[in-house]
């Protein structure tokens, strides 16, 4: 199974930008579908962005869409998220996920803490 280490969150002004990094071991990441979650609290995880194993194809939450772009590294076997003149509205804890496309078992990172405040 694989295991998923994230990076790159902190404290950002808003209209700033910041790259989250996640970090995959014990398989290739190549193998899953991707996504990445943000959680707020006292609210449900939601998906921001996902990359399909079947298609190979990006999407995008509609109140990210522009600003953040999702891409993935077979080489290094990581995955990013980068953000793009970020709100307020986008403080979250963030979190990578790989989907196992047969089992649909999902392995999750840690989590990163997404602050954006002036």
């Amino acid at each position: 199974q694989v295991h998923l280490v994230e990076s790159g969150g902190g404290l950002v002004h808003p209209g700033g930008s910041l790259t989250l990094s996640c970090t995959a071991s014990g398989d290739k990441l190549g193998l899953y579908s991707l996504r990445w979650f943000r959680q707020v609290p006292g609210k449900s995880r939601v998906v921001v962005a996902s990359i399909s194993s079947f298609t190979n194809t990006t999407h995008y939450a509609d109140s990210v869409k522009d600003r953040f772009t999702m891409s993935m590294d077979n080489d290094k076997n990581t995955m990013s998220l980068q953000m793009t003149s970020l709100k307020p509205d986008d403080t979250a804890v963030y979190y990578c996920v790989a989907v196992h496309p047969s089992t649909l078992s999902s392995f999750w990172g840690q989590g990163t803490q997404v602050t954006v405040s002036s």
